[in-house]
């Protein structure tokens, strides 16, 4: 465990310092780790997923406690909590199912072997933990008549000779299960900027020939459009090249997910950008030029100029950094204004985020820090900083106060067309998108544990 914990101390000094910056980004090295620790840990022949969640939880509350407000850290460890309890009410299962299917055999079995079985028995009696009731669960529960008639059988029909190398098949296939799963967490983690860009032309509707939209035959309007267009009035006429009017989209800031998703609709559909500057920090200037460079028509705009552009827009796509239980998200500072905004003019608003940035707090949690101050050289540099001090007074005392936050928090209320992401299960992909804020207690519920929600505090030295 030496080597690990070195690992542990080098990711929690990178989360303390800010070194690692996105929520796909921590959310890989933080499965990764954990990956590590997991693989590491030596578990005993009982309490297997009590000693696995132990571990996980200690890690875990470490690295929260190094960045509390990257929430993608808590989620992915609250995500792992979750696949070590499935993973062990499945064993438990498997293991009942084995119960019945040697009913018939030998009867020298040891106490070590019973022991075993009547915990797994009883494990597969109370269901999965912290599982709210669905029809999922209700399909694959186990009858009560049928547990408890194949628990007879414990204490008097399972001795045999060969069950050492059985116990140790089960004693090893909890972790080996958990490894696996966990691996397919990485696995969405890395490709979920793809998969989502995969539905992109489902949200984006106008066609790129002109068939089924209104052409623009009449020369008068085609003059009058192009002489607006001269002006600046009206920035998408360079979109009738097939002599019709395309969709405008509206963007904010800088979003891989967004970037994927919007140069992925490029192929079927034909659009404009526009893209708020994303101040103070204005990496919405890096978002239009990657657009620029593959070959989307895009504008940029100042954020103060959002309201008076978003008359013309038939879509906000947006990227964020953590979706609430409640349906609201958080995202860069400024966010808010655009979703009111969009609430303003009726304009869909519809945010692209990964499974790993789905967070199971509420805001009223203690355990969310909702913002953290920036540095305030991003709005006025220190020697202009340096002019505002009042050094009549000994101490230097400043007459101007520098106020950088860096999230801004989007209400459920405001978000007209829900989150769309998308969810692992078991192997495969599925799209969960287009769903309306309300019902992200019910992914939450498929995806965490009620027990793991709130982690316990560790501090970091």
């Amino acid at each position: 465990m030496a080597g690990t914990q070195i690992l542990v101390n080098e990711l929690v000094t990178k989360l303390r310092k800010r070194k690692v910056e996105g929520s796909q980004a921590t959310a890989l090295l933080t499965a990764e780790l954990l990956r590590s620790v997991i693989s590491q840990l030596k578990v005993p022949q009982t309490n297997q997923a009590e000693t696995l969640i132990e571990a996980v939880k200690s890690v875990g509350g470490q690295l929260v406690a190094a960045n509390p407000v990257e929430l993608a850290v808590g989620n992915i460890v609250k995500r792992v909590l979750h696949v070590i309890r499935e993973e062990d009410f499945s064993v438990a299962t498997n293991a009942l199912r084995g119960l019945v299917s040697s009913a018939g055999g030998d009867n020298r079995d040891t106490a070590e072997h019973k022991d075993f079985l009547s915990q797994n028995v009883a494990a597969v009696a109370a269901g999965p933990p912290s599982r709210p009731p669905s029809l999922h669960s209700l399909l694959d529960r186990t009858p009560d008549s049928a547990i408890a008639h194949h628990s007879s059988y414990i204490g008097d029909s399972f001795e045999g000779k060969g069950k050492s190398a059985d116990r140790n098949t089960e004693i090893w296939k909890l972790k080996h299960d958990v490894i696996r799963a966990v691996n397919e967490l990485i696995e969405d983690i890395n490709s979920c900027h793809e998969q989502i860009a995969e539905h992109a032309v489902e949200l984006i509707h106008q066609k790129h020939s002109g068939s089924g939209h209104k052409k623009l035959h009449n020369p008068v309007l085609t003059s009058l459009f192009k002489i607006l267009s001269a002006i600046g009035y009206f920035p998408g006429f360079q979109c009738l090249n097939k002599e019709y009017i395309c969709e405008i989209i509206l963007t904010f800031g800088r979003s891989r997910t967004v970037r994927e998703f919007l140069c992925a609709a490029k192929e079927k559909r034909s659009f404009r950008v526009f893209v708020a500057e994303g101040a103070p920090k204005y990496q919405g200037h890096a978002l239009a030029k990657d657009l620029v460079a593959r070959g989307l028509q895009t504008t940029l705009i100042t954020d103060s100029a959002v309201f008076a552009m978003i008359s013309r827009v038939n879509m906000v796509v947006v990227g964020v950094h953590a979706v609430m239980a409640n349906g609201g998200v958080l995202g860069p500072v400024g966010l808010n204004m655009v979703a009111l905004a969009a609430r303003k003019h009726a304009v869909p608003f519809v945010v692209v985020a990964g499974t790993h940035k789905l967070c199971p707090l509420y805001l009223q949690n203690p355990q969310v820090l909702l913002n953290e101050m920036r540095c305030p050289s991003e709005l006025l540099q220190y020697g202009e900083f340096s002019d505002c001090m009042d050094f009549s007074i000994g101490s230097g005392t400043p007459l101007l106060d520098v106020v950088n936050p860096a999230f801004d928090y989007v209400p459920p209320e405001l978000k007209l067309n829900g989150v769309c992401g998308f969810l692992s299960t078991g192997h495969s992909l599925r799209c969960r998108g287009g769903y309306n804020p309300s019902f992200m207690h019910r992914l939450i519920a498929d995806y965490y544990s009620a027990d793991d929600v709130n982690l316990p505090k560790k501090t970091t030295s």
